[in-house]
């Protein structure tokens, strides 16, 4: 089965493209970054000539796999609104992932995980799962201050791939565990393992996982 991810959450993306197989892994055949701040310039072009490059179509794709969040709130309407348009085009899944759920897996850690990713203003998106064979059940995802993380210690295993939280945590006596920054590639694999669990959302049900408020949301509130 062919997939094609597509992660725009952050300051860098990219899109890949991967053979599904039955026993649940993916065979990733390209991965392609993606400049940030030009989304929507590149996606759709990036998408055709990747295709193009390893002999598809469009209508050769089986289903789709993409970051839901939590990121960047432009970056997430362009990439959702790309994938939900080809989806809808060719009647195929769409399997979300958080990219709280890739960053847990990517500990390599069993059991109780905390992956954390930096959202600005001193603040991190946190979010707790139940990992077992490769699998991350989410218990909840939140935005918290990042000095309220040095009192978890003892607790889960915490997970970032941000240089910066786990030097700031270490240093505060807390076990973090740093990782690759986890790319569309480990959205398609765990987007695959979501297809084969009937796991999967129309493209009328596609939804951004933002868990801020935007800037505007909160102006608007404060004057009203």
């Amino acid at each position: 089965m062919l997939i094609l991810a597509a992660d725009t959450s952050g300051k860098q993306g990219s899109i890949a493209l991967a053979h599904g197989l039955n026993n649940g892994t993916c065979d990733v055949i390209e991965v392609v970054p993606l400049a940030g701040g030009t989304f929507s310039a590149q996606l759709v072009p990036q998408i055709a000539a990747l295709l193009s490059k390893h002999g598809f179509k469009k209508q050769d794709i089986d289903a789709f796999a993409v970051a839901s969040g939590p990121g960047s709130f432009t970056g997430l309407r362009v990439g959702l609104a790309a994938i939900k348009g080809l989806a809808e085009i060719l009647a195929k899944p769409i399997a979300t992932v958080s990219l709280l759920e890739v960053v847990a897996i990517a500990g390599g850690t069993k059991g109780r995980v905390l992956a954390v990713l930096e959202a600005g203003r001193g603040e991190v998106y946190a979010g707790q799962y139940e990992v077992s064979d490769e699998r991350a059940t989410m218990i909840d995802e939140r935005l918290i201050k990042l000095d309220s993380l040095a009192a978890t210690d003892g607790g889960p295993a915490l997970v970032t791939p941000e240089k910066s939280i786990a030097e700031t945590l270490v240093a505060k006596g807390v076990r973090a565990v740093e990782v690759p920054a986890q790319q569309s590639d480990a959205v398609a694999h765990q987007g695959w393992k979501k297809i084969l669990a009937g796991e999967t959302v129309s493209p009328e049900a596609l939804e951004a996982n933002y868990i801020r408020r935007s800037d505007a949301e909160i102006f608007s509130k404060g004057r009203s």
